[in-house]
């Protein structure tokens, strides 16, 4: 019954180190400015991708009486990728009225066949006032097309395509034969491809995911790492830590520590995540399936949850071997290159490769693991047992950590003036 009251008290007091660590973060000004900065960020990012990422289709002008134009080049534009929207008008005068009006991008009129008039280059489409090029022997007849200054190469290639298409169907008409089934057998014909070592498709809504939470784990540990090192020199240096731990196991004060600093760290990342996933999927600036990205958002704070249990652990062992803020660059450097090498690689490599065995080698490291897995759980580039595999390698160094900061934590906060040399912090006091 004891030993219950004694783990239920040292809960307790864990709790209040916490809730103290908790209530200085969230009222600090430079807390609440910096979170009010990156959501706005986020979202403005959003919202200007979301607008400039659709663009609108090329608008395209046809009379009443060349109307079954309009499939044919639908037909092409699919072909090429373009996207084009085609409109129907009463006459060439009105249509040609809707190009100056900026209505619709071009005018496209039937040329019949001529002996060599005034269309494009191979019975393609020529362009009007500007006239189309003379193609000589233009006996396919084709297009004729009316813009307001110019056509532009992807809607010039569109039309060319399905000038020629109605040309062909012409001839097949003046032959005698069906152009329906001419045009069926042409569509049903095409390359039939066998890859013997064939690529997963991958989406690239997804790479950038994976991206952005690997960046905003990166960001938020080089943020939040730091502060728990601070934290532990002020605490240090004002001699407020020789009072506290009067009456607190060292491992406590620490635990306190890094438990409510995650905790707020937390708190903004889920923040930021959850208004850029409800403005991506809002917006339809995420194309992919709500449950995919709220998963992957979920997945990537879990994995935030390790990465900060473990480099916060580490960087409060850092703060506690020196007495001054000026000497906190010096032992908190590597933990930041441990930071920094695995993001950069892994947004130098992922765009290109995003099944690059060295990436994924790295992600079940446990020191690379927290910001390299989520990029490849995001991508979808992973699987289910190099999951696993990592985060229990990183659950078992986070194991180890524990105690090595805490025999390095306890046994050099309470040194003040030079810096502890970290053989002599893990020595027993």
């Amino acid at each position: 019954m004891a030993e219950a009251d004694g783990e239920l008290a040292a809960w307790r007091v864990l709790r209040l180190v916490a809730g103290r660590e908790v209530r200085t973060r969230v009222r600090s000004r430079a807390f609440q400015i910096t979170t009010a900065l990156f959501v706005v960020a986020i979202a403005a990012s959003v919202l200007v991708t979301s607008s400039v990422g659709g663009s609108s289709p090329r608008r395209v002008a046809v009379t009443a009486a060349d109307g079954t134009q309009a499939a044919a080049i639908v037909t092409a534009a699919r072909s090429l990728d373009v996207d084009v929207a085609v409109r129907t008008y009463a006459d060439a005068a009105a249509g040609r009225q809707a190009v100056l009006d900026g209505d619709v991008d071009a005018l496209v009129l039937v040329a019949p066949p001529t002996a060599g008039g005034a269309v494009g280059t191979d019975g393609a489409a020529g362009t009007d006032g500007g006239a189309g090029t003379d193609g000589g022997a233009g006996t396919g007849g084709g297009y004729r097309v009316v813009v307001d200054s110019e056509l532009g190469d992807s809607l010039t290639s569109v039309l060319t395509v399905a000038a020629r298409q109605a040309a062909l169907e012409g001839q097949i008409s003046a032959l005698g034969g069906d152009p329906a089934t001419v045009g069926r057998a042409v569509a049903t014909a095409g390359v039939a491809v066998t890859a013997l070592r064939p690529r997963p498709e991958r989406d690239g809504a997804r790479l950038v995911l994976g991206l952005l939470a690997g960046g905003l784990i990166y960001v938020s540990l080089l943020i939040f790492g730091p502060v728990v090192a601070q934290s532990v020199i002020e605490e240090k240096t004002s001699r407020v830590v020789e009072l506290l731990l009067a009456v607190l196991r060292p491992w406590q004060l620490m635990a306190g520590k890094v438990l409510g600093i995650g905790v707020v760290a937390l708190g903004q990342l889920a923040l930021i995540g959850a208004v850029g996933i409800g403005l991506g999927l809002a917006t339809g600036g995420l194309d992919i399936p709500a449950g995919v990205a709220v998963g992957s958002v979920a997945l990537a704070l879990l994995w935030y949850l390790v990465g900060f249990a473990m480099y916060a652990l580490m960087f409060a062992a850092a703060g506690a071997l020196v007495s001054r803020q000026e000497d906190a660059g010096g032992v908190t450097a590597p933990m930041i290159a441990m930071i920094l090498i695995p993001y950069v690689l892994g947004i130098s490599v992922l765009p290109s490769s995003p099944d690059s065995g060295l990436i994924l080698t790295l992600a079940i490291v446990p020191l690379f693991a927290p910001i390299l897995m989520p990029m490849v759980i995001g991508i979808g580039s992973v699987a289910v047992w190099q999951v696993l595999v990592a985060l229990a390698l990183s659950l078992a160094w986070i194991a180890v950590l524990v105690w090595l900061a805490g025999r390095v934590y306890g046994n050099a906060v309470k040194r003040s003036g030079t810096r502890v040399a970290l053989r002599d912090a893990l020595r027993a006091a």
